[in-house]
This record gives C-alpha cells, sequence and structure tokens, in this order.
C-alpha cells in the first residue's frame, strides 16, 4: 500500500484536532506540530479593569478563539454579559465559540473573514459616541482600532493573551524536513509562519520552502511568496477546520 500524503498542522496545542481529524478521514495522515503557542495575558489587571467597566461598551470585537477562550469564558467566570453590550467577531471559527458560550453574534463577515471583512459591514460604517473594546493576543493589527476610531469610536484594546514560538517543536520539525516527509503545510496566520520558518532554521528552511502550503488568506500566501516558498499557496478563505481540510484536498487531490 502506498504510504498517505503526510501534511503538517501547526495549529497550537489543544487546538488541532479537528483539522487533524479531517485529514485522516480524508486519506491523508496528519502530523501535529505546534508553530505557535497561546499563554495568558502579561498584564491581567487590564481584563479585570474590563469587567468593571463592561456596561460602557456598546461593542465587543473578538479577534480569534483565543481571544473568546481567554477573554470572555474569563469575563463569564465573573459576571453576567451586558445585554446592550454586541458583540463582534472576524471568523467561523470565533463566532462558534461565542455561541458555544451561550451568546450571540451580532456582526461577523459575510465573505473574508478577517478585520477588513468585518469593517465592510455597513452596521459598522458609523460608530459615532459607542465605545467600542477590542479583546486580542499581544502585537495585534492595527487595522480594526484604527478604522473604528475613523468611524467615531472609542476603541480599548485589551490584550488577553499571547503568542509566542514554541522553541521545543523546533526538534519536532527537523526530521520531517530533512527526511523529506513532509507532502503539505497548513497554516492560519501569518505569525505562525514566521514562526514555521525560524523553528526551521538555517538548515531547515531551504527545504521547508520546497513544501506546498494551505493557507487561510491572501495575506499568508503574499507573506509565503516573500519567505521564498517557491511551490505556491492554496487559499483555503478562512481558518476553519472545514476550509482548510479542503484546501488541502485540492492541493493533494492526484497524490494520494
Amino acid at each position: 500500500m502506498a504510504e498517505r500524503p503526510r501534511v503538517l498542522v501547526t495549529r497550537p496545542a489543544g487546538q488541532a484536532q479537528g483539522l487533524c481529524a479531517r485529514l485522516e478521514q480524508a486519506g491523508f495522515e496528519a502530523v501535529h506540530v505546534p508553530a505557535i503557542a497561546i499563554t495568558g495575558p502579561g498584564d491581567r489587571s487590564v481584563l479585570a479593569g474590563l469587567l468593571d467597566d463592561l456596561e460602557a461598551y456598546q461593542l465587543a470585537v473578538f479577534v480569534s478563539i483565543n481571544a473568546v477562550q481567554y477573554g470572555l469564558a474569563q469575563i463569564l467566570r465573573q459576571r453576567t454579559w451586558p445585554a446592550h453590550t454586541a458583540i463582534a467577531t472576524v471568523g467561523l471559527r470565533t463566532t462558534a465559540a461565542v455561541e458555544a458560550l451561550g451568546l450571540p453574534v451580532a456582526h461577523v463577515p459575510e465573505h473574508e473573514f478577517s478585520s477588513e471583512g468585518l469593517l465592510a459591514l455597513p452596521a459598522l460604517h458609523d460608530l459615532s459616541g459607542q465605545r467600542v473594546a477590542i479583546l486580542r493576543g499581544n502585537g495585534g493589527r492595527e487595522t480594526l482600532p484604527r478604522e473604528l476610531a475613523a468611524r467615531g469610536a472609542q476603541v480599548d484594546c485589551v490584550e488577553v493573551y499571547r503568542r509566542v514560538c514554541p522553541a521545543d517543536s523546533a526538534a519536532l520539525l527537523a526530521p520531517l524536513l530533512h527526511d523529506r516527509q513532509l507532502t503539505a503545510a497548513t497554516v492560519t496566520s501569518n505569525e505562525t509562519l514566521e514562526n514555521l520558518f525560524e523553528l526551521a532554521g538555517s538548515t531547515g528552511q531551504s527545504l521547508l520552502q520546497d513544501i506546498p502550503l494551505v493557507v487561510a488568506s491572501r495575506r499568508q500566501a503574499a507573506l509565503a511568496a516573500r519567505l521564498g516558498f517557491r511551490q505556491g499557496a492554496v487559499i483555503a478563505g478562512h481558518a476553519s477546520d472545514e476550509a482548510m481540510a479542503a484546501g488541502v484536498e485540492q492541493l493533494l487531490s492526484g497524490s494520494r
């Protein structure tokens, strides 16, 4: 029996099971090596301040599933969510995470699951006099807070988690690259791709550049090109397990 195509999954620990299961069901071998790790915030007092002042906000934006897990879940353990504070998300996985906690999502992009997609919604074009909290990780993109402020909102960014590069993944990645064991790799954020390139090290980066990618967005495809990936990238459209697995099937449909 021919070996199954081996697909690298780079999601954080604890968040890769769904994609790995879908890939295995589709006939691939999923190999999980986290290229990003999620930890609690550097300053926990920021979230504590939001807890006390939540009623003052008309809108709260959760930029990722991690923002829900480290932000909203923590809030709901200590207080109820104000009925007048609407919730917005930038993607389907994040929306599902909010709804799993029993709250509705008022605003989510219709097509492009990104900050730009959220900003395209007509309901967010005029935010004059409104206070908006953006719950996010360290070093997040400034597009969303900048544009919401330009539309009249008073914007507060609340760091509820931190993204770090898991150094111990380098030892897991090295033999996969040097023995040429990977048929494709999946990446769902620019930071994950940058970390993956760093984890490959100087001796593994040229090997990594030969592996075709499935990415969540055009931003990641553009970054892959800048980093020298030679096989291009299939753009899944968003970071859900379903979309990423479908992207892998599109990429490798003839290799099984």
